[in-house]
């Protein structure tokens, strides 16, 4: 079983290096990654396939991001807290079989362990805006069991 908590915080981590250093993603990749996750092969491919496709649909997240921060820009949010935002909604859109609420719920509680008191709340809103959008337009597609929420009326 995958601590899968444990590999948010690491693609966290190299998402941060990646923009901090001018370090080449193979580096980050085999220093973070690899060094924190080591022979966890299945923890290793769901960090690197976070990690990769949180990196290669950026623009796109930012776009996301950038309609729920009411006059505000996203230059000026910090660091930590977007790169929370654009891992969760990469989750949202890319990983049909992680739940929605078990990613907002992750996000809650590392941006209250690597970020600011006020960070928690604030994730959790863009999130809960972003998700709400996001399933109006028919761009969340989870599949399993348990991983739709949908209110018979």
């Amino acid at each position: 079983m995958i601590n899968r908590r444990h590999v948010r915080e690491t693609v966290l981590k190299s998402l941060y290096a990646i923009k901090q250093s001018k370090d080449t993603v193979q580096y980050i990749t085999d220093s973070i990654i690899k060094e924190e996750l080591g022979t966890e092969k299945e923890a290793r491919r769901f960090a690197e396939q976070l990690f990769f496709k949180t990196l290669e649909n950026e623009p796109e997240l930012d776009e996301v991001i950038i309609k729920h921060i009411k006059n505000w820009e996203i230059q000026r949010l910090a660091l930590i807290d977007r790169l929370i935002l654009k891992m969760s909604l990469c989750e949202f859109l890319y990983f049909d079989e992680i739940p929605t609420k078990v990613t907002i719920n992750e996000a809650i509680e590392i941006a209250k362990k690597y970020s600011t008191a006020k960070s928690g709340r604030f994730v959790n809103g863009i999130l809960d805006a972003s998700l709400e959008d996001l399933s109006k337009s028919d761009r969340i597609s989870k599949k399993g069991r348990g991983l739709i929420d949908h209110t018979v009326k």
